[in-house]
């Protein structure tokens, strides 16, 4: 049977103005419905899109963070009834050419996730140190405290079947936002696969901003995301057990059904 979804390609923007328009030609090569969510943009980002006839942009007028930018696109391809939704960074760390192969794994899955680190270990140590080894501690915490088998949780190009992505409560605006998608894919009981995608890194000294560029205070504010994640999913548990509570269910005619985790935008 075969699979061809209508699918939106969105990427996420922030002052990419020596990027934005190779990116979004190679893109477009692949791809016919491609959203930019310009995130604030200062540098003339904001001009080079708006210069285009191609795609469609959604600008914030102040800067808000990856998170908020993502959301934004979630909630573009929600509401324009898409089935399958991909991200990609704008940076050139991506190759579109792989777009057909994560819409196309979206047939068997909820959420496709790139995979910097399934190709070779060779590969993964060409990563900046300090990225890789945040990536690493960060992923292992979320498989064994969300019981996932992740190899790359920060990978930007993914591929989501809308209609499970519209679960979601994503509320992180900044680049944390990840963790908080992986603790609501567990909390739902998505099915996520990986695919490996090339570690290419243009720009080693891109920065995160003002003290998230530090890495013990970038992984601190991880951990932070990863906790607030766990309680908003544990207390949402908590309120779907007094809504199918024997009394509630008695009146709804559906049975108990407990679940436990492990331990608008601007125009």
């Amino acid at each position: 049977m075969s699979f061809s979804p209508r699918f939106l390609t969105a990427l996420p923007v922030y002052n990419e103005a020596s990027h934005v328009d190779p990116v979004l030609d190679e893109v477009l090569r692949y791809t016919h419905d491609v959203l930019v969510v310009d995130d604030g943009s200062t540098d003339g980002t904001s001009e080079l899109l708006a210069a285009r006839r191609d795609i469609r942009c959604i600008r914030h007028e102040k800067n808000r963070g990856y998170g908020a930018a993502l959301k934004t696109a979630f909630d573009c391809a929600i509401r324009s009834g898409y089935e399958v939704l991909v991200t990609i960074d704008c940076d050139g760390q991506h190759e579109p050419q792989r777009i057909g192969q994560l819409v196309a794994a979206c047939r068997d899955a909820d959420i496709v996730s790139g995979s910097r680190y399934l190709w070779n270990d060779q590969q993964a140590r060409q990563a900046p140190a300090e990225r890789r080894q945040i990536n690493v501690e960060m992923t292992l915490e979320l498989n064994e405290r969300l019981g996932l088998t992740l190899t790359d949780a920060f990978c930007g190009f993914k591929a989501y079947r809308v209609r499970p992505l519209a679960k979601l409560r994503i509320t992180e605006p900044g680049y944390g936002m990840p963790i908080e998608l992986w603790v609501q894919a567990a909390h739902h009981g998505l099915h996520i696969v990986e695919l490996p995608v090339p570690l290419i890194y243009l720009d080693e000294e891109r920065s995160f901003g003002g003290s998230l560029d530090d890495g013990r205070k970038r992984l601190e504010y991880y951990h932070q995301v990863l906790d607030r994640a766990l309680a908003a999913a544990a207390t949402e548990a908590e309120r779907n057990d007094v809504r199918r509570s024997p009394a509630a269910c008695a009146a709804g005619g559906a049975g108990p059904n407990r679940i436990e985790l492990p331990c608008s935008h601007d125009a």
